[in-house]
């Protein structure tokens, strides 16, 4: 909402090449209560003018030596961004006031000057200019306010789709994905490694440090993790102590490969807990792979978790492949195979 306050405090410019002209227009202008005035005889300083002070409004005298009003006005929309030029055109000449108007000023006066007249119609177009640095100013503000809106809600997508404590992708995220890298497998006929792992004695890690060195030790084996694998991998903190690994591309042979040598990296990581460094690490890891163990989400970390099973019961520290289980209607890639 403009006030009358906000509208006689608007910026207003008079332009005239005659001296009695501008007094006369800035004392009618101060009598109507327009505290902000000023003045120019010279037509060619009006753009420098307008780039300083951004005015509410310009009352312009058309005709002019050296430069006329026209061709003031077709300075000022090289300036003004949006068109927008608040413009009332001074002529004398009725011919002009169409002209002026289709060159962009918003509206006219006549010569001699009427001062009920130019008050209203100055008063109006000061108004339309304070409404629609309103209207731009709210657009700004609102598309701000989408921006902020926007990036609140990606980050809180973001945090949803992490672990709180590693920072890995939780189990829901990873689910959905893995899903999704499924459905391109099966379509490009590719492949999909599954690595299952687990801490071996994590439990001891908790009983001797407590939940605090526990942690750390999630934490440092979560940023291991994160170095070993690719940046299409997705790396899950399944539960607990165990993690998920879903490889796109890759096939049981390089699965298992990526599985020792993680096991080979964790046995060398060292983690500082309580002032003593921990190098004892080792995990027991479960192998599988679309197409070989299964053609779902689930059948696929079923295969994986029983292989889990079988790393764990034979001595940790360990990675086991699991049993090749049929498909029907689908190519093992590795053996040519439906």
């Amino acid at each position: 909402m403009v006030s009358a306050a906000d509208i006689l405090r608007a910026k207003i410019l008079v332009v005239d090449d005659k001296e009695a002209n501008v007094r006369l227009l800035e004392g009618m202008l101060r009598v109507a209560g327009y505290v902000s005035v000023e003045s120019t005889m010279d037509p060619a300083a009006v753009h420098e003018m307008y780039r300083q002070n951004r005015y509410g409004l310009i009352l312009l005298d058309l005709q002019m030596p050296g430069m006329d009003g026209f061709q003031v006005m077709d300075g000022l929309k090289e300036i003004e961004g949006d068109g927008y030029l608040p413009v009332i055109a001074i002529t004398a000449q009725p011919a002009h006031k169409l002209r002026a108007l289709r060159a962009g000023a918003k509206d006219f006066v006549g010569k001699p000057f009427d001062m009920a007249e130019l008050c209203a119609r100055v008063h109006n177009i000061v108004e339309v200019r304070l409404l629609h640095q309103q209207a731009k100013d709210s657009q700004r503000m609102l598309e701000e306010t989408v921006r902020e809106l926007e990036g609140s809600r990606q980050e809180l997508k973001a945090e949803a789709a992490r672990d709180p404590l590693t920072g890995l992708f939780n189990r829901r995220y990873m689910e959905a994905t893995f899903e999704r890298d499924l459905h391109r497998a099966v379509r490009e006929g590719s492949t999909i490694g599954i690595i299952m792992l687990d801490v071996d004695h994590f439990k001891q890690f908790n009983d001797t440090f407590g939940h605090d060195g526990g942690d750390t030790i999630l934490k440092e084996l979560s940023a291991l993790l994160l170095a070993r694998t690719r940046e299409e991998d997705i790396v899950c903190r399944y539960g607990g102590e165990e993690f998920l690994i879903v490889l796109p591309g890759a096939s049981l042979d390089d699965t298992r490969g990526r599985a020792e040598g993680l096991l080979a990296a964790i046995r060398s990581m060292a983690v500082s807990l309580h002032g003593r460094e921990v190098k004892s690490n080792s995990a027991s890891i479960g192998v599988a792979a679309y197409p070989k163990n299964g053609d779902t989400v689930g059948s696929l970390i079923r295969a994986a978790d029983e292989a889990l099973y079988q790393a764990k019961t034979h001595g940790r520290d360990c990675a086991r492949v699991a049993a090749a289980q049929a498909v029907p209607g689908v190519r093992n890639p590795q053996d040519g195979s439906r």
